[in-house]
């Protein structure tokens, strides 16, 4: 790998990981469209760690409040509307994790395709869309219940398949029950926070575990890179949702996906 094809793939990765727009599909798409060599795991854990740190940084003073109120319930039996947030979050984060044990060698497989990602990208955008269009869009973070927590959680272990996108399918599952595009993005976000970490310590230890060579000039322009784009992009998403919408991102999604349909079978 270059520096170039580095940079360019970590900009990928920040700037598609909290987009519906699915990060996992664009990075493979480098690699399937241009031939370019798969980035390799010591690269994948560089820029979990890049967009780990940008969503935890961003959403500090909320992932203080979260977690001293988590410990204040399970030491002092202390509840309150941020104890039973972040036990939600927790919740959350259960389906996506037994789906990552369970199904990850086979998604690996037979999933990480160019056919997949394109038929993924065309039908979770468009359910995107009629949810977004179709909702009533009223409720906060603050008004989540253990059963809605579930449902995102199921829908976050969907976005395994690749081209579906972990952030879509859950701020699309968040929509449906009734949630403002607000707070959708911003209960998806800081249910990424475990998620991410859960992934990015199993990439971890599978690495320390092989005899990977490492080059820590890639993987330092990997963290930088993911963690500023990634932040970014948080931050313009969550000041632009209310007033644009998904529509932009679901058109971007047809057109990506249709894209891909014809480089395939042209190709």
């Amino acid at each position: 790998m270059t520096y170039l094809e580095a940079f360019f793939l970590a900009l990928l990765q920040g700037f598609t990981e909290f987009l519906p727009i699915s990060s996992s599909a664009h990075l493979i798409l480098p690699s399937a469209v241009l031939g370019w060599p798969d980035q390799g795991l010591a690269f994948d854990v560089a820029v979990h760690v890049g967009t780990l740190a940008a969503v935890i940084i961003y959403f500090r003073k909320e992932v203080v409040s979260l977690l001293t109120a988590w410990v204040g319930s399970m030491v002092k039996k202390e509840h309150n509307k941020e104890s039973k947030l972040a036990w939600l979050i927790i919740l959350s984060t259960i389906p996506a994790a037994l789906c990552g044990l369970l199904f990850k060698d086979f998604i690996e497989v037979y999933l990480r395709s160019a056919w997949v990602i394109a038929t993924t990208t065309i039908v979770f955008g468009l359910l995107l869309w009629w949810v977004d269009k179709n909702s009533e869009l009223v409720k906060d973070e603050y008004e989540m219940t253990w059963k809605k927590a579930l449902f995102l959680g199921i829908a976050q272990a969907m976005a395994m398949i690749p081209g579906t996108s972990r952030s879509g399918i859950t701020i699309t599952a968040a929509l449906y029950l009734g949630f403002t595009r607000e707070a959708a993005a911003r209960f998806s976000f800081l249910m990424s926070i475990p998620i991410i970490t859960l992934a990015g310590s199993y990439l971890g230890l599978k690495l320390a575990m092989s005899d990977i060579s490492i080059n820590f000039g890639l993987l330092s322009t990997g963290v930088v890179v993911s963690f500023i784009s990634a932040y970014i992009c948080i931050h313009f998403f969550l000041k632009l949702i209310s007033s644009m919408g998904m529509t932009p991102f679901v058109i971007y999604r047809l057109l990506l996906g249709v894209g891909l349909f014809a480089w395939l079978s042209f190709a």
